[in-house]
């Protein structure tokens, strides 16, 4: 009967569509591809040092002899030494390995999330000031955008310096996060506040609207996909600046110091890098996740179109 008059009816039909919409799967088809990566990843690692072990580390082509070391156990381990490494002490009579990494990206994270917020709120500020003010867009947006062209290995130092002669030492590595993170946020934000529909505009504008009003109901919820878009690429940004910062600033209890250390002693036991290295992706992954989690909550009419 359902079936009946849902043919006879197509309003009624669509009806029926709405109520009864299909389960939403693309977080399941999202896991289950990144598994798919992983073990592909996990293939060509492994059948790489196979080759290479079998090919004496030299293969011909061409009459060329190229050189295959790199595939050998101490420049590229085994994922299982790397995945034992976790539970092996990082020192004699220490803690596991996974137990000291997690209390480092612990600490890590909170100097990247200070950043992170630092950045995010700068970075807001200037969209702001720059989607009313075309003066100050023309004139201060080739600086922001001039700003990322200097290797953050440069500045680092000197900002750990100059934290230190204010008296903000521990400032030194959210800052550096910050430097990171400000310019994603400037320029999604920028787009998202001035791709306003003219139309739109202009009906606010009839009802003699006020700037605050057009940028709190109009400008700002239109500009919320693209700042998340900007807090997504920002969260990794953050992380990857809070590695660096630590290592001119002396923090012996971060992922930097961790990785510098397990660098220096890389030719003793090579997975401990990698495991660092492991670490440290994932704390940046967790971060890319949250703010994709808090996208689907904030931004819910922009997840329903794109599924």
């Amino acid at each position: 009967m359902a079936e009946t008059l849902s043919d006879n009816n197509p309003s009624l039909a669509a009806v029926v569509r709405v109520d009864n919409p299909p389960p939403d799967r693309s977080t399941l088809k999202t896991v289950l591809t990144m598994l798919v990566l992983v073990i592909l990843i996990a293939l060509v690692w492994e059948g790489a040092k196979s080759f290479a072990r079998a090919q004496e580390y030299k293969l011909n082509l061409f009459g060329s002899e190229i050189d295959l070391s790199i595939f050998n156990n101490t420049k590229l381990p085994h994922l299982g030494d790397i995945a034992r490494a976790f539970g092996e002490p990082a020192q004699r009579n220490g803690p596991p390995l996974y137990q000291t990494l997690i209390n480092y990206s612990l600490f890590t994270f909170s100097e990247a999330l200070l950043g992170f917020g630092i950045g995010s709120i700068l970075g807001f500020l200037l969209a702001i000031i720059f989607a009313h003010s075309s003066l100050l867009q023309r004139g201060l947006l080739p600086y922001v955008v001039a700003s990322q062209t200097i290797p953050i290995l440069a500045i680092a130092p000197m900002v750990v310096i100059w934290m230190r002669n204010i008296g903000q030492s521990s400032l030194a590595v959210p800052v550096i996060a910050a430097y990171l993170t400000f310019f994603p946020v400037t320029i999604y934000t920028l787009r998202g506040l001035t791709s306003v529909p003219q139309t739109s505009l202009e009906l606010m504008h009839s009802y003699a609207a006020t700037r605050w009003q057009i940028l709190w109901k109009l400008r700002i919820p239109n500009a919320l996909p693209h700042i998340f878009t900007a807090f997504k690429i920002s969260a990794t940004a953050s992380v990857v600046g809070a590695v660096i910062g630590e290592l001119p600033s002396g923090i012996q209890n971060g992922l930097g110091i961790a990785l510098l250390n397990f660098t220096q002693f890389y030719n003793q036991s090579p997975p401990r890098l990698w495991a660092a290295i492991v670490a440290a992706a994932l704390l940046g992954i967790i971060f890319f996740v949250s703010m994709s989690l808090l996208e689907r909550l904030v931004v819910r009419w922009q997840v329903k179109e794109s599924d």
